[in-house]
């Protein structure tokens, strides 16, 4: 008896432990107003998923951030882009919150910060902090809201993470929900012809309409799918917070198989270093040349996402000709669910009309390399998705440019990682302008490089074309609010405009009568600025504002003033 009431305890406690996977009372909103979603957890963005809540703030800034929980600030970061100004607190459960795009810090995180980037001398800083330097309590004041790094308009963007991992688990888990009562809207169905083929723009696929039924959904036509052979298929569909709002992405996709699940996709959380793999989860290509997002409910071999649970990577092979069901179950976070029921059954196998000749195949489990005598190429393990039959092709040279254009496989191909590359300039790349030389895409973004034995090297983060140009033009500084001789009473900053035509700004340096201070910058609006404090004091002082780009070009503004 005493055994048996052991068991049933133990299996209570593992019951009630899988019922709360997440405590849903332990943390409270960053914000005391009406929580409101511009975006939300798995939401698609470019190149990623979005890791978190970006909670509304009417549109300004300003807005009290307050602790989630009680736990200590364990990293504070200021980036150009990116977070902008950002809070991590660590918290005794386990997890980590998150506090992105602040306009400001509270005045004791504020002092770390800026004690932190006069010792660096750096306006971009990552600071690691210790269990005994900032503690905080549950409702204490953190920061005010902003729009600081690659933020899109006033916002908070917030997230949970999981504190060892470092992953970022949805905050709806955690009953940060807001009210959602709208089940998911699916648009339509894509039938992908494989037949054992890798998945790439040249598979054919053909659209399936649906129509909404009593609340779900069927085909449009009431006749059976035609599978020629084995087949994927991929879904359009998105979710709502309430009736003709903002489309958010989807927190579960199940496809069945006569009632069994042959693939599953719960978006609860990621990895950082698996994220960029949307652009495989997705059809790619038709993201790229249409704007839509198809989930593919099949999965590439060399795809990293930990979200995926598929027989045979979802790919659908029918042994018979009978009529089959297939059925999505696709659900949000709140438990709100449609399902799409389809007829399928097997046709005649599909056999490609078109011919290509077969060049180099790049696997995606190996290193792949490839050269002539004018480009070198080298892609790691792990930056394909599927195998690729590589395609190289040249062009004439571009006037104003210094090597042919090299056409690297296509870009409607995505790669997970960077890979190396190399062009052979051309001889009116003379040695003064080497130093300059960079590698550029075929839409006239800079990717960098280094001149080196006749070559300009780079990695660069996807297929297309690209060739080589110079930057030789310094950055541009415009004056604001500052000329020489200005008396600048009463002004509480030096504002300044910069730009760089091609290569990127790389650092920016400010000083009054020769000792460094902090100059803010604002990459969105390319706007520089320095905040007076108690370190210059009344009186008449230099100002000297050295801007570089990333190809060593350097511009230099110099004022007196007084304050």
């Amino acid at each position: 008896m005493k055994f048996r009431l052991i068991i049933l305890v133990l299996l209570a406690f593992f019951q009630s432990a899988a019922q709360d996977k997440y405590p849903t009372n332990y943390f409270r909103y960053p914000l005391d107003i009406k929580p409101s979603f511009s975006g939300r957890f798995a939401d698609l963005r470019p190149n990623h998923f979005h890791s978190g809540l970006d909670f509304r703030t009417n549109q300004r800034e300003g807005y009290p951030i307050y602790a989630v929980a009680d736990g200590y600030i364990s990293r504070l970061r200021v980036q150009t882009g990116g977070f902008g100004q950002a809070i991590y607190i660590d918290h005794p459960n386990g997890y980590t919150s998150v506090y992105a795009h602040l306009r400001a810090y509270a005045p004791q995180i504020a002092k770390t910060v800026k004690d932190f980037q006069y010792r660096l001398q750096s306006f971009e800083v990552d600071i690691p902090l210790t269990f005994s330097e900032i503690q905080v309590k549950k409702g204490d004041l953190i920061g005010w809201s902003g729009n600081t790094g690659s933020s899109g308009g006033p916002h908070l963007h917030f997230e949970i993470r999981d504190t060892q991992s470092e992953e970022p688990i949805n905050p709806q888990l955690f009953g940060l929900t807001g009210s959602d009562l709208i089940k998911p809207e699916i648009k339509g169905v894509y039938l992908y012809k494989l037949n054992g083929q890798a998945f790439s723009e040249k598979v054919t696929k053909q659209y399936i309409p649906v129509k909404a039924l009593n609340g779900n959904y069927q085909a449009l036509s009431n006749e059976p799918i035609v599978l020629n052979g084995e087949s994927g298929f991929g879904l359009v569909a998105f979710d709502r917070n309430q009736i003709q709002g903002t489309a958010h992405g989807l927190h579960r996709i199940e496809m069945q198989l006569d009632g069994k699940t042959v693939y599953e996709a719960n978006l609860e959380r990621f990895s950082f270093d698996a994220t960029k793999a949307i652009n495989s989860h997705l059809d790619y290509p038709s993201l790229k040349n249409s704007g839509i997002n198809i989930h593919k409910t099949f999965v590439e071999p060399g795809n990293p996402l930990q979200i995926y649970q598929a027989k045979n990577n979802g790919r659908i092979s029918l042994e018979d000709e009978s009529v089959h069901n297939l059925t999505y179950i696709v659900s949000d976070v709140a438990g709100n669910q449609s399902i799409l029921t389809l007829k399928i059954k097997q046709g005649i196998p599909y056999q490609s009309s078109s011919f290509t000749e077969k060049g180099t195949v790049f696997k995606y489990d190996a290193e792949n390399y490839y050269s002539n005598e004018e480009v070198r190429i080298s892609i790691p393990k792990g930056t394909l998705y599927s195998d690729v039959d590589f395609e190289y092709a040249s062009a004439p040279r571009i006037a104003g440019t210094f090597s042919k254009q090299h056409r690297i496989h296509r870009s409607r191909t995505p790669i997970h990682q960077t890979y190396q590359l190399a062009i052979k300039a051309d001889l009116s790349l003379t040695a003064k302008l080497q130093e300059k030389a960079l590698i550029v895409d075929a839409g006239g973004a800079a990717q960098g490089g280094t001149f080196k034995n006749g070559f300009v090297e780079t990695e660069v983060k996807s297929f297309g074309t690209f060739f080589i140009k110079v930057d030789t033009l310094a950055p541009r500084i415009t004056p604001v609010n500052i000329n020489n001789g200005k008396a600048m009473t009463g002004i509480s900053k030096i504002i300044f405009k910069i730009a760089d035509n091609l290569s990127g700004i790389g650092s920016f340096i400010g000083t009054i009568d020769g000792q460094w201070v902090l100059m803010e910058y604002d990459q969105k609006s390319s706007t520089l600025w320095h905040q007076f404090d108690e370190r210059t004091q009344p009186g008449k002082h230099v100002f000297e504002l050295m801007v570089t780009d990333k190809k060593g070009n350097q511009s230099t503004f110099k004022a007196s003033f007084t304050l």
